[in-house]
């Protein structure tokens, strides 16, 4: 009885050692997490801002002349 108790024993000192590490993978993780989501909206805010410098120079462009440039060209061919 007692080598099953130590048995016992020593599987229990496993499990919690592997439950600490899990623990401490875990957290390690969300702090992964967390550093990813502020990178990610980082990224987000810089897309956002490129695409309204896109569109800003965009409405700049002047419609008439690239209008004028496809007719000229479908009349060419």
């Amino acid at each position: 009885m007692s080598s099953e108790f130590l048995q016992l024993a020593e599987k229990v000192t496993q499990l919690a050692k592997l439950a600490q590490g899990l623990r401490e993978e875990n957290a390690e993780l969300r702090r992964k997490v967390k550093l990813l989501s502020e990178d990610n909206t980082t990224l987000l805010s810089r897309v956002d801002q490129a695409y309204d410098r896109v569109a800003a120079v965009l409405a700049q462009l002047p419609v008439a002349e690239v209008e004028e440039a496809a007719a000229a060209d479908e009349e060419a061919a």
